[in-house]
């Protein structure tokens, strides 16, 4: 079982957070300024898309350093649709730049590996149960 990721608010009236992972730095959260926030941190669905971006590219670099390719970087862009979020549709449109990687097939195989990523496959396959107390 992993550390507990602990959550804090900052300030009383702001909706700014501290995120303590696991003794690593600090991370912050907050929201737009349209829903009250300051802007100062990436909001909740950023992080949500962030962890996709970076589970596809570290997936992609640990499978060309394997086979040994000449993977130089990558580079991933991830584009939010929230327009239908309501509705329960949430699109992610992602694009990986293979730095390094000249050969069709092995930049396909790259673009194949990263639907692999275990974040990708949480978000599309998985039950996730949540229990929230109080205390």
């Amino acid at each position: 079982m992993h550390l507990p990721i602990v959550v804090i608010s900052e300030r009383n009236i702001a909706f700014r957070q501290r995120v303590e992972v696991n003794g690593m730095d600090d991370l912050f959260a907050d929201v737009p300024t349209v829903v009250g926030g300051d802007e100062s941190a990436p909001d909740p669905h950023d992080y949500f898309d962030i962890a996709l971006g970076t589970c596809k590219a570290i997936t992609v670099q640990m499978y060309a350093k394997r086979k040994q390719w000449p993977l130089e970087g990558v580079t991933v862009t991830v584009q939010r649709d929230d327009s239908g979020e309501r509705q329960g549709h949430y699109k992610l449109d992602v694009t990986l730049e293979l730095h390094g990687i000249s050969v069709p097939e092995q930049r396909a195989k790259l673009e194949e590996i990263s639907h692999r990523c275990p974040i990708q496959r949480l978000m599309t396959q998985a039950t996730i149960e949540i229990a929230t107390h109080t205390v």
